[in-house]
């Protein structure tokens, strides 16, 4: 089946301008084509809208909260009006707070040290490491994959009714960490129903949105989950900047997540030579230093833009992606992708997949050298899915790129595609046509692997 054949709705938008569009790269096989960025999981090209914004500001860029100069003023208004946009974006609740990061690791990691004392923590062992690992501090519970969006509410109710250390006035505080869409298979989670179940049994929920919010709208107070945390870089931003947005009390509780200028409103020397300190207890807290201004302006900016866009539009769009992508690939058998809830789940525009008689590392490299596509291979930083997912399907071990694996292990990796509101239909049809290509006629060129990975072999 061709990707021409799956016809558009009448509603599906234009790609919104990104970045990169007009980028060509070399072909192992000879010439140019234009660049198909098809790893949008990873990293998502800037928005033209974004970096045109930021270009207009960057002449007046002044350091915040720290000056009395015009720029230095400027500088911090645009800081806290980003932040505001933030609030709006997520539909944040009046007393939430917005805590500008790095990143949604640097958001969870933040959380993290924020807990209160025996604070209990439950996951999925779904979920990305970003959201798997930051709880070293606290007694942790990692709960089965589910296989239904049903089945993650029960597990979760199980695991949360369980708890058997009760203190006074109930069981102690209680923390859920769940995804809203899954970086390897773009399935939607149950969140709204997650939150409920957590509520119910007296524990928070945390909301990794790296994957959802670029391409849902998400509103804190909708889903009424405690926090939610993402990334700049995945939603059309560049520059390196998170966000954590929710409730303040056990921010406000907590050390600051770094010690230094900014996070103090009064520092004063004791006599025995130490120093003590008064901390901000507004988001300031925990943004010690000089904040990445030019980070925050940019996600903010690109909030609006997706806003001003219309989520509505912009799903629309991407489903009918998602379905060029299966639709153009339902007739090759070798062809299998991954899912936790089934075929028919909704899902943002991630899928993952292997391939029959291929090592998915060969494969990403043949898509990359002879078809100028990049998409991503691996095991997506969320190992325990990965392996649950491809438990039954070992690799060949000395296929090139081949994972390394102890002895008598699988070899285990898959193919991840992605992408979002700036792919253009080009992209995703050249997609479809080098898979079907590289399945029936295997690849054109001779490749090797060279520090774990399979690349090109141009010795010849």
């Amino acid at each position: 089946m061709s990707v021409s054949t799956v016809a558009a709705a009448p509603s599906v938008c234009a790609p919104l301008p990104v970045l990169g569009r007009d980028v060509t790269v070399p072909l192992v096989t000879g010439g140019e084509v234009t660049y198909a960025a098809l790893d949008y999981a990873a990293s998502a090209p800037a928005l033209q809208r974004v970096w045109d914004d930021v270009a207009a500001y960057a002449p007046y860029y002044g350091s915040v909260h720290r000056g009395a100069g015009y720029l230095s003023q400027l500088s911090t208004d645009l800081f806290e009006n980003a932040r505001r946009t933030v609030a709006e974006f997520l539909d944040c609740r009046e007393d939430d707070q917005v805590v500008f990061t790095r990143s949604t690791t640097d958001s969870l990691n933040l959380l993290a040290a924020a807990l209160p004392a025996d604070c209990r923590v439950f996951v999925f062992e779904t979920e990305h490491h970003a959201a798997l690992l930051p709880w070293r501090g606290a007694q942790v519970t990692c709960l089965d994959a589910p296989r239904s969006p049903r089945e993650a509410v029960e597990t979760l109710e199980r695991a949360l009714a369980d708890r058997t250390v009760p203190v006074e006035g109930g069981h102690g505080p209680a923390l859920v960490c769940v995804t809203g869409a899954s970086n390897v298979t773009g399935e939607l989670w149950p969140v709204r129903e997650l939150a409920a179940a957590a509520h119910a049994h007296g524990a928070r929920i945390v909301l990794d949105a790296a994957q959802l919010a670029p391409h849902h709208q998400v509103s804190v107070a909708g889903l009424d989950v405690d926090w939610v945390a993402f990334s700049g870089h995945k939603l059309y931003a560049p520059f390196g900047s998170g966000v954590l947005a929710g409730r303040a009390d056990w921010l406000r509780a907590a050390e600051p997540y770094l010690a230094g200028g900014g996070a103090s409103r009064k520092v004063s020397r004791r006599q025995d030579g130490g120093v003590d300190v008064e901390w901000h207890d507004s988001a300031a807290r925990h943004e010690a230093g000089s904040p990445n201004v030019i980070g925050a302006y940019a996600l903010a900016s690109a909030c609006k833009a997706l806003t001003e866009a219309g989520f509505d539009t912009l799903v629309a769009r991407e489903q009918y992606l998602v379905r060029a992508v299966r639709e153009g690939l339902a007739d090759v058998p070798e062809v299998r992708f991954l899912s936790l809830f089934g075929d028919d789940a909704p899902r943002v525009g991630v899928l993952s997949f292997v391939v029959e008689g291929w090592n998915s590392s060969h494969f990403a490299a043949a898509l990359s050298a002879e078809y100028g596509i990049g998409v991503r291979d691996g095991l997506f930083c969320a190992h325990p899915l990965v392996r649950t997912l491809l438990g039954s399907d070992p690799q060949s071990q000395g296929a090139c790129g081949s994972p390394e694996a102890a002895p008598g292990e699988k070899s285990l990796n898959a193919i991840r595609v992605s992408f979002g509101a700036g792919t253009p239909d080009e992209h995703v049809e050249r997609f479809v046509r080098a898979v079907r290509e590289l399945v029936r006629d295997g690849a054109k060129w001779n490749y090797r692997t060279e520090d774990g990975r399979c690349v090109p072999d141009t010795s010849a």
